[in-house]
């Protein structure tokens, strides 16, 4: 029998993208030992958290040779999101730019989570996800 820490990196290797849920793993073995076993993986740079439950594979960095996550918090969140079962929009400040309305650049990653309310944080490289619905939004009435 393979080492529970064995059968989670083969695991975690041949999942494509760059995000593993921990509900992923949670079949490989107890409670406990998933959670310890992720820790360890953290300890050894093979994982990072970047949210509750949520893990972003690593990469070696090419200008300081540190480990970090194998993408950015617009790809890792938005992966992570879809793997949620979250349809996410464009905020309106990037909707705006897209749309040529404005030239005034988006200055965070602002999700549009439309008519579903979410409070999950997520967080990569000390830059963390914002989120916006649609449910303060008025119609301008003219």
């Amino acid at each position: 029998m393979m080492p529970l820490k064995q059968r989670m990196l083969r695991s975690i290797q041949r999942r494509p993208g760059n995000v593993v849920l921990r509900s992923e793993l949670a079949p490989l073995g107890s409670s406990t030992q998933v959670s310890e076993t992720l820790k360890r993986l953290q300890g050894e740079g093979v994982l990072v958290r970047i949210g509750t439950g949520v893990y972003a594979k690593t990469r070696r960095s090419s200008v300081t040779g540190s480990i970090i996550p194998a993408g950015s918090l617009e790809t890792l969140a938005t992966e992570a999101l879809k793997k949620l079962n979250v349809v996410v929009q464009a905020g309106k400040a990037a909707s705006a730019y897209n749309d040529r309305r404005t030239t005034q650049l988006p200055g965070a990653f602002v999700a549009n989570t439309g008519n579903r309310r979410i409070s999950r944080k997520i967080e990569v490289g000390g830059r963390a996800l914002k989120y916006e619905n649609n449910y303060r939004r008025t119609e301008a009435s003219s």
